[in-house]
């Protein structure tokens, strides 16, 4: 279920504007909240570790995994530069069996929300579940379907460059109401600055945004005990203008 594939390669210049390091610090601060400072965590879905970087320094003993082999090879890079020692492998989230069990389970940047059927939301927390130690923290993040309902996606460009690139990506989506998906359908051009040519990239990223009943339901199927959940944002209450929000549940 790999869903970047040409995109990958531009993943980095996309989002060199994300602050990786306030997210680790929000990430880092439920942590504390719930006793799980200084713990070993390995994240589901890591991409190009960035936030596995940034925990490391707050002193989190990191592993990553996602299902992208140039994500992941992305990641070995970065994580070379740095001159820092995490783990990374390809694995996908619905299938991985861990060899051993880690004091938290992180999922960020809506990869839970890519999982868009019942089958796959669950297969994912139930790897989730057992790659945790028994009272183990679960933490992810989601479209929020409160939010999301109330301020509909909506046609939206970006414009960014590097060194080698200037990109331009559109982004058009596509609701189903019955399933409570949006087919984000992107189209990218890059132009490369040194000959002046242009590529177009087009992927169709399914996104499906989730109500805390279903979430809590599903977590218990799994084995958790729903703690929270919060508006990514300001880390306080979940309302309508939530357009994501984090859920934080216990392995029970």
């Amino acid at each position: 279920m790999e869903t970047f594939k040409d995109y990958a390669y531009y993943y980095n210049t996309f989002y060199q504007d994300k602050d990786y390091k306030a997210e680790a610090l929000q990430v880092d601060c439920l942590m504390k909240k719930y006793g799980m400072n200084n713990s070993t965590i390995i994240n589901f879905g890591c991409g190009t570790g960035k936030h596995d970087i940034e925990l490391t320094r707050l002193g989190y003993q990191c592993t990553g995994i996602d299902v992208s082999p140039l994500m992941i090879d992305i990641a070995k890079k970065n994580v070379e530069q740095e001159n820092m020692c995490i783990d990374f492998s390809v694995e996908d989230i619905r299938y991985f069996k861990s060899y051993e069990q880690y004091d938290a389970v992180i999922s960020l940047f809506h990869v839970m929300s890519y999982q868009t059927k019942n089958d796959d939301i669950l297969s994912a927390f139930r790897s989730a579940r057992t790659s945790l130690k028994q009272g183990g923290l679960f933490l992810f993040d989601v479209w929020y379907g409160p939010g999301v309902l109330s301020d509909k996606p909506s046609v939206r460009a970006k414009e960014i460059e590097d060194e080698q690139y200037k990109l331009v990506r559109i982004a058009r989506p596509i609701m189903h109401d019955k399933l409570n998906v949006v087919d984000v359908c992107y189209e990218i051009f890059v132009i490369y600055k040194e000959t002046g040519n242009t590529k177009v990239i087009n992927e169709i990223h399914n996104m499906r945004y989730f109500f805390r009943p279903e979430l809590e339901f599903l977590l218990k199927i799994a084995g958790f005990e729903l703690i929270d959940n919060l508006d990514c944002r300001t880390l306080g209450e979940t309302d309508f203008e939530s357009w994501t929000s984090y859920f934080i549940a216990r392995a029970i």
